[in-house]
């Protein structure tokens, strides 16, 4: 099945010269959904992953999913002044301005094997965002999921990614 056909690409979205790639239009066909699901679980499933850590909100979709398929924990990283509890936070450049996410300071220890999920890579920033807050964790290993990767666009914190292991379902 091709998963890009599921995709709706939104002109101008969230400001001029941007092409939204929105992924609620896959997320409620069941077997497009599915096979998203899968194919991510089926990666990295002998991996020894022990918690998603994954990014608000539409990480939170399939990243939880992910976890209950391999049998992993699940930690949300949400913007800023969401967690109730001790947290460490994190600030990114977006392609379109300026922000903050915070992970709780007890979601992660060093016995764990991460894997990071997102439902899209664009310049890297919020990846990289949180990559530098699992890091100060000192987790074994980290890994990075995305459901769609703009690989047209390229960064200088895209390569900085490059050095971890990384899978995407979609490429455009």
């Amino acid at each position: 099945m091709e998963l890009k056909n599921f995709v709706r690409s939104i002109e101008n979205y969230p400001i001029e010269g941007i092409s939204f790639k929105d992924i609620t239009t896959l997320l409620k066909e069941p077997v497009a959904f599915k096979q998203v699901v899968d194919e991510i679980s089926t990666y990295f499933k002998d991996k020894g992953i022990t918690k998603i850590v994954s990014l608000e909100s539409r990480g939170f979709i399939v990243g939880g999913a992910v976890a209950y398929c391999i049998n992993a924990g699940f930690v949300p990283i949400r913007k800023k002044g969401k967690l109730p509890s001790e947290l460490i936070s994190e600030s990114y450049e977006l392609e379109y301005g300026v922000d903050s996410i915070e992970m709780h300071l007890d979601a992660l220890t060093e016995d764990d094997i991460v894997l990071i999920h997102d439902d899209l890579l664009a310049t890297g920033g919020t990846a990289l965002a949180a990559l530098n807050l699992v890091k100060q964790m000192n987790v074994k290993k980290i890994y990075f999921s995305f459901i769609i990767d703009l690989t047209f666009i390229e960064t200088e914190k895209k390569i900085e990614l490059a050095n971890y292991e990384s899978h995407s379902v979609i490429q455009y």
